[in-house]
């Protein structure tokens, strides 16, 4: 009546599951993460004087993404524009796996941080967003006299 299952049986059924419920649902979300479908991919860390986000947007132009902070959530938001002539009647796509279109994600940002110190890089691929520390939430060593 009851199976049991080895940690490799279990992951393969939820992985099976998962595709499954994906199909009846148009789910692209990832038991194991985000799924294939957030873009860009991002990172988040931090340093006692900083937090770091890095945005994976291979290919796209910097001019157009916008990097907005508001009310204590960033926001990265742009259009990434397909290569691909949809309107071509010789041409056909077969396959697709590029994400093309409007994308926007955002990041909630902790209380410690200060909005008006955000500064953004994009160097090849790579968006690097660093958020500076209120300096009254960095650690600081206190001389005893």
């Amino acid at each position: 009546m009851y199976r049991s299952y080895t940690s490799g049986d279990l992951l393969s059924e939820l992985s099976r599951l998962q595709r499954q419920f994906q199909r009846y649902s148009n789910s692209s979300s990832s038991i194991r993460g985000f799924g294939r479908s957030e873009f860009p991919a991002i990172n988040i860390g931090g340093t006692p004087e900083s937090v770091e986000i890095y945005a994976f947007a291979p290919g796209l132009d910097p001019t157009t993404i916008d990097v907005t902070v508001e009310r204590g959530v960033l926001t990265l938001s742009g259009e990434r524009k397909s290569p691909l002539k949809s309107d071509s009647k010789t041409e056909a796509v077969h396959i697709n796996e590029r994400f093309f279109g409007k994308f926007r994600r955002a990041v909630s940002l902790s209380d410690d941080v200060d909005p008006s110190q955000v500064s953004a890089k994009y160097s090849d691929g790579i968006l690097s967003i660093s958020v500076k520390r209120r300096e009254s939430a960095q650690r600081r060593q206190i001389d005893i006299h």
